[in-house]
């Protein structure tokens, strides 16, 4: 199913949509979640039979189904999607940037997470946000320039998947994307709006000025050609040496010469942080609910513990009585909510650095006394604290920080039923506004907590050398309860990820819609702010 949206990944109305041909399969439900608004949205769907893949552009989509019908794997499709996503939707996701996958062997019934985070340079300190006064700097302050780039982690993390599942040459997977960056593509109606809304912000630094906007410092028109010989220069490098050519050599002196000299703010990163970037294969995290096991992305990523918080505190209501739209239905969806964000909001940070009760959170014992905060008949009138998951070592603060809605999420499925679920991001839209060789670099480290103590207390998400910021990127795959693959989710929308993506989930499975109808359901949204 392809459904396109306002804000995040996808064309407006009036668009072409990325329509992948009759014999591109549905083995399974395969869907990206959107940001829906109040918009109308163009709802795309095409059957299939073999193969699917899905993104939020159909240059993207169309090079992940060339790669399938050339006999690749759904991580040979999720590479190809990722480097021309970076390339024509340059606001959402890229090489400059970070990303999760998750996949699935059909064949071995095996789950796998792959960590792909930027992290900290090596020199950033947890008053990475503070000012002189240790008063914490404005988001405005803190997005431009290179203070909040993070080391990128896509083409590594892409590198260590393909290794393990690609079928075709990593050099192959490159080429749709080179052959658009030369070729160039036709501004859209949607990323003139946004170079519009940014116009303030990118013409401030010289190269995405010279790249986006006229001489006189107007976004170029829709239809416009944009082309990039810089961008398709750093692929070709890449597929003849493979990813390491990004973190070593020209491409990775130019990104740290970009981000120690940015205008508006300078950066820490060196050579030696990105040489020394490691992408991580981690253990998915999964739950039950009802007959299904859902299962996604675990930290740094906030997403699985949150989703399946807010899944397991539902499971002990019959929200398919409530029905979709309901009142009660929407009630509880967003007191199950703010209750599984208060405990988000205290103990998510990177596992190298804070020990997670991953377990505890999503167990149903511990979300049973949580539910209990619950009435049918009232809200919840204070904001909910912080619950006791089992045993914490060490005590921490909530953090302190924006989320902002960014992002973009693509899925494949390949002959042999592999899957291939993968959310990416340079954070803001067109992230740190510094571009590099074509591509623009993320500003990942504002999701850091902007405040790294409370009264003493260490935030667990505060910056810290090394660090991996946390993230709510919620890629997610759904199994029915004979263990078969049943549905491949995700979407962009900063922290609202996880409510989005949690309501297509309660709309297939309790309320047993479509998965279209799921994501048009109005968005439920309660991130215990207050």
């Amino acid at each position: 199913m392809f459904t396109w949206s306002l804000f995040g990944t996808s064309p407006r109305r009036g668009e072409t949509s990325a329509r992948p041909p009759a014999m591109i399969i549905a083995i399974a439900i395969v869907a990206i979640v959107p940001f829906v608004t109040k918009a109308a949205i163009a709802n795309d769907s095409i059957p299939a039979e073999r193969e699917m893949v899905s993104a939020a552009h159909p240059l993207a989509a169309n090079a992940g189904r060339d790669i399938l019908a050339q006999g690749g794997s759904a991580v040979d499709a999720a590479i190809a999607m990722q480097v021309v996503l970076s390339f024509v939707e340059p606001q959402s996701s890229g090489v400059g940037g970070g990303a999760f996958l998750m996949h699935w062997d059909a064949e071995d019934q095996n789950l796998q997470s792959f960590d792909g985070r930027e992290t900290a340079p090596k020199a950033v300190t947890e008053g990475l946000f503070l000012n002189e006064k240790g008063r914490p700097i404005s988001y405005r302050d803190a997005v431009p320039g290179g203070r909040a780039v993070g080391v990128p982690g896509v083409f590594r993390m892409l590198a260590m998947a393909h290794k393990q599942h690609g079928k075709l040459p990593w050099a192959d997977l490159m080429q749709p994307a080179i052959k658009i960056a030369g070729e160039g593509f036709a501004i859209t109606p949607r990323l003139h709006g946004l170079l519009t809304r940014y116009e303030a912000f990118l013409t401030r630094f010289s190269a995405s000025r010279g790249f986006f906007y006229t001489e006189d410092g107007k976004a170029k028109p829709v239809g416009a050609m944009l082309q990039s010989t810089a961008y398709a220069d750093v692929l070709r490098l890449v597929a003849e040496k493979g990813a390491d050519a990004f973190y070593e050599g020209p491409i990775a002196k130019d990104i740290v010469d970009a981000v120690t000299n940015a205008e508006h703010a300078t950066g820490m990163m060196t050579l030696a942080d990105l040489a020394s970037y490691s992408p991580k294969e981690r253990d998915a995290v999964c739950a039950p609910y009802r007959e299904h096991k859902v299962c996604s992305m675990g930290p740094p990523s906030s997403g699985a513990t949150t989703m399946l918080s807010i899944l397991g505190l539902l499971e002990g209501f019959n929200m398919k009585s409530y029905g979709p739209n309901s009142l009660l239905g929407t009630h509880l969806f967003a007191e199950a909510s703010r209750i599984a964000f208060a405990d988000r909001d205290r103990y998510v940070a990177d596992p190298a650095f804070v020990d997670i009760p991953v377990k505890s959170l999503v167990d149903r014992d511990y979300l049973k006394t949580r539910r209990a905060l619950i009435s049918l008949d009232r809200a919840i009138e204070t904001q909910v604290q912080p619950g006791k998951p089992g045993t914490i070592k060490g005590a921490f603060a909530d953090h302190d920080g924006p989320d902002v809605p960014s992002t973009t999420h693509f899925v494949a499925v390949d002959s042999e039923g592999h899957v291939a679920s993968m959310t990416a991001s340079i954070q803001t839209p067109f992230g740190s506004l510094v571009m590099v060789r074509g591509f623009l670099l993320n500003n990942e480290l504002t999701d850091f907590s902007f405040v790294p103590r409370v009264e003493g207390e260490p935030v667990a998400n505060r910056a810290e050398g090394g660090k991996r910021p946390r993230s709510s990127m919620t890629p997610t795959l759904v199994f029915d309860p004979e263990g078969r693959f049943r549905l491949a989710i995700g979407s962009p929308g900063g922290s609202r990820i996880i409510d989005y993506t949690t309501k297509v989930v309660v709309g297939v499975l309790d309320w047993e819609l479509d998965v279209q109808a799921a994501i048009d359901l109005p968005n439920i949204i309660n991130r215990n702010r207050g």
